[in-house]
């Protein structure tokens, strides 16, 4: 009897010690864990959300100066980066040919004129029939309507800045061949307003959304890499870059198989110094929304799951708890809480797989 109950104590010593050791255990990796993560605490910050994208910067105005006619130029009376005034002679074109045509064209209004005035009398005296007086004044205002398109060629040898601005780029040389066209015209120049420019950007689909007019941005250029410039959204393109969404355009079919869509996004340019040039890249940052004495979290610390979006917060004992919150705006490094989180509380700031107590795991607890 004395033999039996001395087991009985034994077996329920081992059982203590046994479970004494497993919670022992339990409590060493659980003090382990809080131990090796890293946390950062939830505080409250100014922060501000962006988009980024490339642009180039181009004048608002300018205008490419061809000729109305085909004709050799003759002389050109500007060059690169010369200011020039609205209506300033900026070219000439030879104009011999068409001069020619305008005296062949004068002299016939002169004749026809004469005859019509003849056939006139002739007609009211009964002498010609009033079918050959209508053929005259045909005759005349044929003369008439050539003429006038003679003058209008020839005015057109004489080249007029169309508006006020700076010849950018090397004009055409005399002795070049002017030729006219609505399609392929020769360029003899271009003229810009440099006084006023714009950034033309390219914007991700998944951006375009946050963009909106009269958002203010910063940019820079490799010309200046010291100097941040300030610009505002005064466009937002209502198509992708590539009209995409046309399916009888050419553009569409080849860009179908693109995976990203982009918008252009036009953005006015504050220059006083008049430091930047046609074709400059800019690197542009629109400022889409700032949020003042924020409750964040740096965005390393989010995670998304099928339920939406959660941090690991540390409780005091140090486990951790599975916290489901409402996000606001994001920046490069922190995203806003809008409800889940309190000021002070600390999230987990590095990636630890979730815990696992070893009473779940394979085996269960040591056996006894």
């Amino acid at each position: 009897m004395k033999r039996g109950k001395i087991i009985g104590i034994g077996v329920l010593a081992a059982v203590l010690v046994a479970g004494g050791v497993y919670w022992y255990m339990e409590s060493s990796a659980a003090e382990k864990t809080a131990q090796a993560v890293e946390t950062v605490a939830v505080q409250r910050m100014d922060i501000k959300s962006t988009v980024e994208a490339t642009g180039t910067i181009r004048p608002v105005d300018s205008v490419e100066v061809s000729s109305k006619i085909t004709a050799r130029i003759n002389s050109v009376l500007v060059k690169e980066n010369d200011v020039v005034t609205a209506g300033q002679v900026v070219a000439t074109l030879d104009g011999k040919d068409y001069e020619a045509k305008r005296d062949q064209a004068q002299y016939r209004v002169t004749n026809t004129r004469a005859k019509y005035n003849r056939m006139s009398y002739l007609e009211s005296i009964g002498a010609k029939s009033k079918s050959d007086l209508e053929d005259a004044e045909y005759n005349y205002d044929t003369a008439q309507s050539t003429l006038e398109e003679a003058n209008s060629d020839a005015n057109e040898t004489i080249i007029t800045a169309p508006i006020s601005g700076v010849v950018v780029g090397e004009p055409k040389t005399a002795g070049t061949m002017a030729v006219q066209g609505s399609d392929n015209p020769t360029v003899i120049m271009r003229i810009a307003d440099l006084s006023k420019k714009q950034i033309k950007a390219k914007v991700d689909e998944t951006d375009i959304g946050n963009i909106r007019i009269g958002q203010e941005a910063t940019f820079t250029v490799d010309a200046f890499t010291d100097k941040k410039f300030t610009a505002r959204v005064s466009k937002i393109s209502q198509t992708d870059v590539t009209n995409s969404w046309d399916t009888s355009s050419s553009a569409s079919s080849s860009s179908s198989g693109t995976s990203v869509i982009y918008y252009y996004v036009t953005l006015d340019v504050d220059d006083p110094e008049n430091l930047l040039l046609p074709a400059m890249t800019a690197r542009v940052v629109i400022n889409t929304a700032d949020r003042n004495d924020a409750l964040v979290v740096p965005l390393s610390t989010l995670k998304t799951d099928a339920a939406g979006s959660y941090v690991l917060v540390l409780q005091e004992d140090g486990t951790q708890e599975t916290r489901y919150v409402e996000t606001g705006i994001y920046s490069d490094e922190y995203v806003e809480i809008l409800s889940g989180l309190s000021e002070g509380e600390r999230v987990v700031s590095t990636y630890t797989a979730k815990i696992v107590p070893m009473s779940m795991q394979a085996g269960g607890p040591p056996p006894f």
